[in-house]
């Protein structure tokens, strides 16, 4: 199509000499004595389609008849500013079409543009397509005109070509993921994605995997191919859709290309650590067995909520690692290494994984304590990224990752991604891989002192929905108490746990229950019984002395927990504050989340220590306030101790939290509609409970909605 672009350039510099000569002998051009002519328009004020003034090679092509545009400067005179000087334009194009012979258009502007001001032509449609066409313009003031524009010293005028037609489809293909393929693998793998087009005027390609990221990679050269990585976060039916872009701005017709990614790979090497007490090694789930040694107990405890059957406790000592006797992770490539551990000292730096580099190891992660206090770790190649806090005797699943894709390092805790990723590049160490150690120039040192259990390593990207799934600890279900019955005082845990017994002002309320017999009774109208809250009844307490409790701890308010339940406070305008729920010790409560009328609205208040006037944090809740008496609403409480956050929701909606990091586990019952004050008991409630269900272990947001209509929580959501 090239081929076909003419131009007329000699033609165009003579007739410019021409042209030139009958203005500037024309009447009307003369100069005035105090007016100064307009600037000549240059190049850098000129645009075609908004795009730059170029002649020659790089001219611009465009997709239609363009728009032309000039700012246009007229000098500052004596008696009136630069801006207060008002022009016209006068644009000229030409060609030269297929018989040879020259072609011009020209056009006077109407109105008048200020000093500075853009003055804009469209050119006339009947511009052929696949042409060179030139154009030009100058500038009048009414007295005197400028000189025409020029891009070169040889006069030549901006140019351009139209292009009207759309590139042809672009071919995708993809060695790692091909479309004719079965399901590859896979999930965390990049694989390289080629696109081209038998257009010869493509500049770059757009594409965009469905559900996946989506950009624009330039062609290696007009009419060449491009390549782009891609790494799927998922098992799927891939979607990727490319269209080839040309330099006019034309895009082609998509191209939808199909593929199948499979699950990422299974570890290249593992070690639950569940091995029977007494055992002298660690038998492998992948990979070659690891020594362990003398200072290493098999049969320790596990995270709550995880699928470990136990875990290594290592001494701290010379005696406490375990290693495999030779090399699991290539430092060069892209690598993952994670494990469940629990401190029993922060006083030093402590090693979960590592790899030995001669008398230095070629990565480490685990637990620093160099820096005030103790974080999370991940150094490699001379980067560490930190995040985090560890805590003695708190369960944390740790995970560092190195992409070589993109020369970054990554710790994830708990699922979460910590620290800032930082750049790093690591050289390809062949030492053994250890646990609980690391190795230094004396020897080994860092030891773990501690718990430590399942430890992974990877030969790929650990995708963050993995590294969640890995740190995960489903919550289990402590108690569920539908309140519609209390037989003796007691209402029954749904599951056969501790009931929740009645004491003073606390009754149970069941609609079915009511004597009133609309054939027996002609005054019996049940539509004025009240409702319960939830199903068929629910807990009425009179504020000065009902409650309900459980007689022992029903979570551990010292690891993750949630408690929820639904509430009616039974006054518009209630006198002073009333407790929901609360857990406590001897002095005081490990939380309680109450009704606060002097802001109308609930709080969550977690106290630092069972001691008299021990500290408190407190989240308030930031909604619109509460309206008491008459309206039911469901609350829940959330500590989620990896994460040293607490939470309040109102109705399914997360409106409190805070940071927290002084949990103590608490050794009283479960209390529905009281808890402690500087005097003791207090704060009773007046209103109605219904659907208390504790669990341990943070619920998901998601899950957190779903509680409160009576059925079975979803765990997982």
């Amino acid at each position: 199509m090239t081929s076909g672009i003419r131009t007329g350039r000699a033609r165009w510099l003579g007739a410019l000499s021409v042209g030139v000569a009958v203005v500037m002998a024309t009447p009307n051009a003369a100069v005035a004595a105090d007016n100064l002519p307009p600037l000549q328009p240059v190049a850098t004020d000129l645009t075609t389609s908004s795009k730059a003034c170029v002649a020659g090679d790089g001219r611009p092509y465009v997709r239609g008849v363009p728009r032309v545009a000039a700012v246009l400067h007229d000098p500052v005179e004596d008696d009136r500013p630069a801006e207060g000087n008002f022009v016209t334009a006068e644009f000229e194009a030409w060609w030269t079409d297929g018989g040879g012979v020259e072609q011009r258009r020209s056009y006077h502007s109407l109105g008048r543009v200020s000093s500075g001001s853009a003055a804009e032509w469209q050119l006339p449609s009947d511009l052929p397509p696949w042409t060179v066409v030139s154009w030009r313009v100058r500038a009048h003031d009414g007295d005197a005109v400028s000189p025409w524009s020029a891009v070169d010293d040889e006069g030549a005028g901006c140019e351009f070509v139209i292009d009207n037609v759309s590139p042809e489809k672009p071919t995708v293909t993809s060695a790692e993921y091909p479309e004719e393929g079965g399901w590859s693998d896979g999930v965390g793998v990049y694989g390289t994605f080629r696109f081209d087009s038998p257009s010869d005027d493509v500049v770059s390609y757009t594409y965009d995997f469905v559900g996946g990221p989506r950009g624009t990679v330039q062609a290696d050269g007009l009419g060449g191919a491009a390549e782009i990585r891609y790494m799927p976060t998922s098992e799927t039916l891939g979607y990727l859709q490319v269209q080839a872009d040309d330099r006019s701005g034309h895009r082609s017709p998509p191209t939808n290309y199909f593929f199948r990614v499979k699950a990422g790979r299974s570890p290249f090497a593992q070690w639950a650590l569940s091995d029977p007490a007494g055992s002298k090694s660690a038998a492998p789930t992948a990979g070659p067995a690891a020594r362990a040694g003398a200072g290493v107990a098999f049969g320790g405890p596990v995270p709550p909520g995880t699928a470990l059957t136990s875990t290594a406790t290592l001494d701290g000592t010379g005696h406490g690692f375990l290693t495999p006797g030779t090399q699991v992770v290539d430092t060069g490539k892209t690598f993952a290494v994670g494990g469940w551990v629990r401190p029993a000292a922060l006083d030093h730096d402590m090693t979960l994984a590592s790899q030995d580099a001669g008398t230095a190891p070629g990565f480490t992660l685990g637990a620093r304590t160099g820096d005030g206090a103790p974080v999370w770790s991940f150094g490699i190649g001379g980067t560490r990224v930190s995040g985090g806090r560890p805590e003695t005797g708190e369960w944390a699943y740790v995970l560092g990752l190195y992409d070589a894709e993109t020369g970054l390092a990554r710790l994830y805790v708990n699922g979460q991604e910590a620290g800032t990723a930082t750049e790093a590049a690591p050289a390809t160490v062949t030492g053994d891989f250890q646990i609980g150690r690391a190795r230094g120039k004396a020897g080994y040192r860092d030891r773990w002192q501690g718990e430590i259990g399942d430890v992974r390593t990877y030969d790929r990207v650990v995708v963050p929905a993995e590294a969640k799934d890995l740190g995960r600890r489903t919550p289990q279900e402590r108690g569920h108490w539908s309140l519609e019955t209390a037989p003796q005082g007691l209402s029954p845990e749904l599951h056969g746990g501790q009931a929740l017994k009645f004491v003073g002002g606390a009754s149970a309320y069941n609609y079915t229950d009511q004597p009133c017999d609309p054939e027996a009774d002609p005054a019996c109208e049940p539509s004025l019984l009240p409702y319960p809250l939830v199903g068929f009844g629910h807990l009425d307490l009179d504020g000065t002395s009902g409650y309900a409790a459980t007689d022992s701890p029903v979570v551990d308010t010292g690891d993750s927990f949630t408690v929820a339940a639904v509430v009616n406070l039974a006054d518009r305008e209630p006198a002073r504050p009333m407790t929901v729920l609360s857990q406590g010790g001897e002095h005081g409560d490990a939380f309680k989340v109450r009704y606060v009328p002097s802001t109308q609205t609930f709080e969550l208040v977690m106290s630092h220590a069972d001691a008299p006037d021990a500290a408190e944090t407190v989240a308030v809740h930031s909604g619109e306030p509460d309206w008491a008496g008459g309206r039911e609403s469901h609350l829940a409480v959330v500590h989620d101790r990896g994460m040293d956050r607490i939470t309040l929701y109102v109705n399914g909606v997360a409106t409190a939290d805070a940071a927290f990091r002084s949990a103590w586990t608490s050794t009283g019952g479960l209390q529905v509609g009281r808890g402690r004050t500087a005097d003791g008991w207090g704060e009773y409630l007046h209103g109605s409970v219904d659907e208390v269900q504790a669990f341990s272990g943070a619920l998901s947001a998601t899950s957190v909605s779903l509680l409160g209509f009576g059925g079975e929580p979803c765990l997982t959501c």
